[in-house]
């Protein structure tokens, strides 16, 4: 576990993330992932923010949907990006989810057509080169990202597919750099999920030492174990409320998730009094979430079982003290 990196959504003000990001990087870190939040926090901005107040570190969208920009603005953002901070950036794309491309007035019913699409097409503009396309979502006519002033040379930004499902991680085998596995799983899920990868690895000629497999995993951090978990405890809730199969599958015993649908909690004294039925080993199941030590364990525990970085999500508002956990010398 010589490689760590750090995970932001929209829970700090624009300053203070980028204040986070310094500090990730004064600490060793050696990326920071920039998630896309509902229809707040956009990562192709904050990403491209991080890279002027930094120098070394490597800097991803983690993960912009494909459904709202076209491979060309996306060729396009990455090359600028790449010439501000060149061989630092990191491409994550996502295919979005029903909920909100429906709010959008999007029909996501082909995403894993789109994906594949969209990645090849991008990869292909990358190499700054005429590209044409003839697919169901992209038409590229003899189009090149013309690079007037500055590097003409192919760009190498690595191309990441942020996935869960079995479908989404072989096709991210088949066709990307990297695969960005998610959050609120437990490390048990890594067994199915590098199984998928294999599949679609093995389509493409490679095997697993041939794609990243950074993983975002969501820590709660304080030297009050008690508060440490408390703080995880309320969105490890609103998963058994919200996606009651995928926790299911991760191995939250099925009676606690039936007494607390049964339940509904609504309003934030509900869901307060609600969470204390949540066990500790539950919350420690799909987060890692406690003292120092047990973060630590908790993150190796992903690592053993495949994924070849963590990605730090910080669940309490304590950034620099889970950063501080895992800066030089971590692995203690």
């Amino acid at each position: 576990m010589d490689s760590v990196a750090l995970y932001l959504q929209d829970d700090f003000t624009m300053q203070e993330a980028i204040g986070h990001v310094r500090y990730a990087e004064a600490r060793g870190f050696d990326a920071v992932w920039q998630g896309e939040t509902r229809f707040v926090r956009d990562s192709m901005v904050a990403v491209a923010a991080y890279t002027t107040v930094t120098s070394r570190i490597k800097i991803g969208m983690g993960v912009a949907n494909i459904f709202t920009r076209h491979a060309t603005a996306l060729a396009s953002s990455l090359v600028t990006m790449d010439d501000v901070a060149p061989d630092r950036i990191l491409c994550g794309l996502g295919a979005w989810d029903d909920y909100h491309a429906q709010m959008a007035g999007i029909n996501r019913g082909k995403h894993m057509l789109a994906m594949r699409e969209v990645v090849n097409a991008v990869r292909a503009l990358l190499r700054l080169e005429p590209v044409t396309f003839r697919g169901e979502f992209i038409t590229l006519n003899n189009l090149q990202i013309d690079v007037r002033n500055g590097r003409t040379d192919p760009r190498r930004i690595p191309i990441y597919v942020g996935a869960t499902g079995p479908k989404m991680l072989a096709l991210a085998g088949d066709i990307a750099d990297g695969v960005l596995l998610n959050y609120m799983v437990s490390p048990r899920y890594n067994d199915m999920a590098l199984q998928q990868l294999e599949t679609g690895l093995q389509q493409a000629g490679r095997t697993l030492y041939d794609i990243d497999r950074p993983q975002l995993i969501m820590c709660s951090v304080d030297s009050n174990r008690e508060v440490a978990l408390q703080a995880a405890r309320t969105v490890v809730l609103q998963y058994i409320l919200h996606q009651p199969q995928l926790m299911r599958a991760n191995g939250v015993p099925g009676q606690l998730i039936e007494d607390v649908g049964q339940l509904q909690p609504r309003q934030a004294e509900e869901l307060a009094q609600v969470a204390r039925m949540i066990p500790d080993d539950v919350v420690q199941l799909v987060t890692a979430s406690g003292t120092p030590s047990e973060v630590r364990a908790k993150v190796r525990e992903y690592v053993r079982a495949g994924a070849s970085s963590p990605v730090l999500y910080p669940l309490n508002g304590k950034v620099r003290d889970l950063i501080d956990a895992f800066a030089s010398g971590y692995s203690a």
